[in-house]
Parts: C-alpha cells; sequence; structure tokens
C-alpha cells in the first residue's frame, strides 16, 4: 500500500510540475501577443504544442481564466480575452495604490548592490540607439519585483506582480514616448529607495504609475 501512496504521490507532483509549466508558457504567449485576442485555445491543440497531457493545459487554462486573462463563450470554449479601457484605467487605478504603498514600505531596505544593478540597466538601456524591447521588460519588471518584494508583504507582491502582466497586455510597445521619460521616473524612485525616503519614494512611484496611465488613456483616445 505504501508503494501505491508513493506513486500516487509522485503522479500527482508531476501533474502539478506539468499544469506549472503549461501555464507559465501560456501567460508568456498571451503577454508576447503569440496568442493573440479572441484566439480560441484548444486543450488538445495547446497539449500537442507544449507535447504534454490536456490534464495540465486544462488546469492552466482555468488558472488563467481565474486571474482574467482568458474567458469562456457561450460554447464554453476559452479564448483569449479583450481588455477594455475601462478595465486598464481600473487596473492602473489600483497598481498606483499598491505599488506606491510598496515603493514607502521597501524605502532604504533594498540592498545597494540590487540598486546598483537596476540603475545601470536602466542607463544602459537609454544610452542604446536601439534598446531591446525584451531587455526593457526586464529591467522594468526587477525594478517594480524589487518595490514589492522588499516591501515585506507577501500578498502585496502577488497582486502587484498580477496587475503589472495585465497592464502589459495593453501597453506592450504601445507608448514609445515613455521609453525615456518613464526611466527617469524609475532613477527617481532608485534615488528616494537608496536614502531611505519613504515619503519621495511613496510619491515617485505614484507620480510614475499616474504618467502611464495618462499616457496609455492618451493614445487609445487617438485610435
Amino acid at each position: 500500500m505504501d508503494s501505491i501512496k508513493r506513486a500516487s504521490d509522485l503522479i500527482g507532483e508531476r501533474e502539478q510540475n506539468l499544469s506549472t509549466k503549461a501555464y507559465e508558457v501560456l501567460l508568456n504567449m498571451l503577454i508576447n501577443r503569440e496568442l493573440p485576442v479572441n484566439t480560441v485555445l484548444q486543450e488538445r491543440r495547446l497539449a500537442e504544442l507544449l507535447n504534454i497531457s490536456r490534464t495540465p493545459v486544462r488546469d492552466a487554462l482555468n488558472r488563467l481564466e481565474n486571474e482574467g486573462f482568458i474567458i469562456r463563450t457561450g460554447g464554453r470554449t476559452p479564448v483569449v480575452k479583450e481588455f477594455s479601457i475601462r478595465e486598464l484605467v481600473e487596473t492602473l487605478h489600483v497598481r498606483r495604490t499598491l505599488e506606491s504603498e510598496a515603493a514607502s514600505l521597501a524605502a532604504g531596505r533594498v540592498p545597494s548592490a540590487e540598486l546598483d544593478a537596476i540603475e545601470a540597466g536602466i542607463r544602459k538601456l537609454l544610452a542604446d540607439s536601439t534598446p531591446s524591447p525584451q531587455e526593457d521588460w526586464e529591467i522594468d519588471s526587477r525594478l517594480h519585483s524589487a518595490l514589492a518584494h522588499y516591501s515585506g508583504n507577501m500578498l502585496l507582491m502577488q497582486y502587484i506582480e498580477s496587475l503589472r502582466l495585465k497592464t502589459r497586455m495593453f501597453n506592450l510597445r504601445q507608448v514609445p514616448e515613455r521609453f525615456v521619460s518613464g526611466h527617469h521616473e524609475h532613477l527617481e524612485i532608485i534615488a528616494a529607495l537608496r536614502s531611505g525616503d519613504a515619503d519621495g519614494a511613496r510619491a515617485a512611484a505614484a507620480k510614475h504609475i499616474d504618467n502611464v496611465r495618462e499616457s496609455i488613456v492618451r493614445r487609445l483616445s487617438q485610435l
């Protein structure tokens, strides 16, 4: 009986790992527009693409649905969700509240070596005549993740990460005019974090999110 239980546990653990893998791959495909809006997500085809069984794919799709990245049509078929402008504005409003609080809590707590690395990455991007969009996203993520992580609040970190991914569904390469100004705002946040200025970090983070929101809404209003 013990051997049967161990085998069952191993199978369950393997399925969980495969579900996580499927989730991460599909989320990355959504974020990078490899699965455009309104794409029908068929379990069988996705399972073949990922070379896994349909069960972990189904688990991944359920998780993505719960997180608001996909929806079910009338026939219960999952499709990639199209976000509305209202959802974008609401998402950025919540991000402003959460990330400004995280920045305040993280002030003076982020290791200098981490801030040095992030700042060096930002300055490298600003000096590059053809900066890589992927590197831009990675350094942006590193700073915002540091704010969340060093806030010391795990739940705050999880919410911020989820909302940032949803924001990226809207603004990936859609507001190129934000590249230089956005990174200078990042440098302002870093300066406040270095000095342990909680109020300054809070204000800089709030200003950054406000400017992101205004730029995206302005761009969408021109379409």
